[in-house]
């Protein structure tokens, strides 16, 4: 099975103060860097990273990496328009991949047995759909069959692939991920989170 991958790296973090989130270390490295080594550990399929807002500074953070950088001039519009940069970039070249694994670079717990967990479910519920459900949503990281690519071109502005989860429920198998619901928006975000990692250090 081909999976291509998409991490999603573009956004301004408007929350942030100006300091991008994809740079934010966790464990000794920046959550881009990290993503993407478990996305590339996966030895599935091509990785695409998205970029856009914050792009000279997180370029250095993907050196040595065998993925694709690709520039979305239209980030402002929402994820959406990520989405399908990413997309556009993997059916390009790869026209042959079975799904697409969207990761987003805010999740700091995502690891590569949550993404190899996702796998099994798949080759085992053969939905065409895999996401993970938190905080009462099923949402990324998530697995789309290749069907689902022309559905996903058609997301405008704020969509992200949750409404195509939530229109699709039945074809969609869960994956328990109660710490997908850290993620690390704001400055209050990333606060709290470190004071979660001092109380179980």
């Amino acid at each position: 099975m081909k999976i291509g991958t998409i991490i999603l790296a573009a956004g301004d973090s408007s929350r942030m103060g100006g300091e991008p989130k994809q740079l934010l270390t966790y464990k000794g490295q920046s959550l881009l860097r990290r993503i993407t080594e478990s996305a590339l550990a996966l030895q599935c399929g091509p990785v695409v990273v998205v970029l856009g807002a914050y792009r000279a500074q997180i370029v250095p953070e993907l050196t040595g990496l065998p993925v694709t950088l690709v520039d979305n001039p239209s980030w402002p519009t929402g994820q959406a328009s990520s989405l399908k940069t990413g997309l556009a970039a993997l059916y390009l070249t790869h026209k042959d991949i079975d799904a697409v694994l969207v990761l987003h670079t805010d999740q700091p717990m995502v690891s590569l047995g949550l993404l190899l967990h996702m796998l099994e479910v798949r080759n085992e519920e053969a939905k065409g759909i895999v996401a993970c459900r938190y905080d009462t949503q099923l949402s990324v990281p998530a697995l789309f069959d290749r069907d689902y690519i022309a559905e996903l071109l058609k997301l405008e502005g704020d969509k992200g692939v949750k409404w195509v989860i939530v229109k699709h429920r039945a074809d969609c198998s869960e994956v328990p991920f109660e710490a997908g619901g850290i993620d690390l928006d704001s400055k209050r975000d990333v606060e709290l989170f470190q004071q979660v990692l001092m109380q179980t250090q």
